[in-house]
């Protein structure tokens, strides 16, 4: 069959057509979803005791991390993963230690890239070492007990100061404190609750006041929860000391501290290292009298960071008692996105290695930069020292974030 040696012929192609099919591209490449799926959600586990006798420390580190994990969204998500939206998964351990790791166990099978909180001492423990079996990122907020970075554990990392970071601080503090109002307090009562948060603290105070001029009378123990302090007031009238330094959870310091007032027990200050209600609104708020002039050195957010007061505002605005618990849960939030930031990666593995290897921004937190040592202790964790004045909780110490003057003595 012969072929015509006559061209084929072609239409022109129109302008129109062409501007349609410009269009038609620019459509597509206007709307990424159209070619590629929404990336999947980074899935954070908080283990918080959202029930139980910490039920109210739980519920305010919720509202920080959900404040934290709204704001990241808003602001775009991950950006190397594509905007990947954060997605908060809440564990209960129900203020105790069995409940933690059986919670951890939880977030585990739900499929969390990385685990935050933990809150007490005892609870971060269990839960730490429930999440290293699996490899499972894990970084503590409020826990202070040394041995929790202590045990070589590489999926464990502490955002806070630990028990000596901030024993350190506060008896420095203390002193400075003494010192300025012409050395009014000589000796010493220490009253802790008897679990590992408690006793710990209180085996240090007892090594390291005596070298400071100060002379430790006692140190009183009571398990939690305690019903009842009268016996323990009782021993502190006897001893009569200048100072009182406690240290237990919220409702056993409220206990104390009303019971003090009640049995017209008047020191010349009460120093607390981690107080369970020193730095508290609601202790404030429903006990002003037993709360007046009360010190603390504890976790507390920046009170010059214009977030901080919006948190507050945001707890206040629920009905709610603002207290650390909020703004370290926020902070840790953005530590955590921060990491896969770096990682570039939801892997587990990856987020472990960011967190060893890199500096991050501390949110609300007088950290500066946060940097993890070889133990997974943030270096830089800083406590400040506040005291109850009037019918607020002002910092005293430092000096850069200082709101006000401290009382001292309160009593004469």
């Amino acid at each position: 069959m012969r072929r015509s040696s006559k061209p084929m012929s072609r239409k022109p192609i129109s302008r129109r057509a062409v501007l349609k099919a410009g269009a038609a591209l620019t459509t597509l490449v206007a709307a990424p979803g159209v070619l590629r799926a929404e990336p999947a959600p980074v899935k954070v586990g908080l283990l918080q005791p959202i029930s139980g006798a910490f039920a109210l420390d739980g519920d305010l580190a919720k509202t920080g991390a959900e404040y934290a994990v709204k704001e990241i969204n808003d602001a775009g998500g991950i950006k190397t993963l594509g905007g990947a939206r954060l997605e908060l998964v809440i564990g209960d351990s129900r203020s105790n230690a069995e409940a933690g790791a059986q919670a951890t166990e939880d977030l585990q099978g739900a499929g969390v890239s990385a685990v935050l909180g933990g809150f007490a001492s005892g609870i971060a423990l269990t839960a730490t070492q429930a999440a290293a079996r699996y490899g499972l990122p894990f970084i503590v907020d409020c826990a202070v007990a040394d041995t929790i970075t202590e045990r070589g554990l590489k999926n464990t990392f502490r955002f806070n100061p630990n028990f000596s970071m901030a024993t350190e601080l506060a008896l420095k503090n203390l002193v400075k404190l003494n010192d300025d109002a012409g050395k009014p307090a000589k000796t010493v009562a220490i009253v802790h609750e008897d679990g590992l948060f408690g006793s710990g603290l209180a085996k240090l105070m007892q090594e390291k006041l005596p070298p400071l001029g100060f002379e430790v009378l006692e140190s009183i123990a009571h398990p939690t929860p305690a019903r009842d302090m009268s016996n323990v007031v009782l021993r502190i009238r006897s001893l009569n000391p200048d100072l009182i330094v406690p240290s237990h959870y919220f409702n056993e310091f409220v206990l104390f501290a009303r019971t003090l007032q009640q049995q017209r027990v008047r020191p010349k200050g009460i120093y607390a290292v981690f107080g369970g209600a020193a730095s508290s609104y609601r202790f404030v708020n429903e006990f002003p009298e037993a709360a007046q002039g009360v010190m603390d050195c504890n976790h507390w957010g920046d009170p010059k960071n214009p977030i901080t007061t919006k948190l507050r505002e945001t707890v206040t605005a629920a009905g709610k008692f603002y207290a650390y618990n909020t703004p370290i849960n926020y902070s840790l939030v953005h530590v955590f996105a921060q990491a896969v930031e770096k990682a570039g990666s939801a892997d587990r593995e990856k987020i472990i290695a960011s967190l060893a290897t890199n500096e991050f921004d501390s949110g609300l937190m007088p950290y500066g930069k946060t940097k993890f040592n070889d133990k997974g202790q943030n270096t830089s964790a800083l406590p400040l020292n506040t005291q109850v004045q009037g019918k607020d909780i002002k910092v005293i110490y430092p000096a850069n974030y200082a709101e006000a003057k401290p009382v001292f003595p309160i009593n004469s």
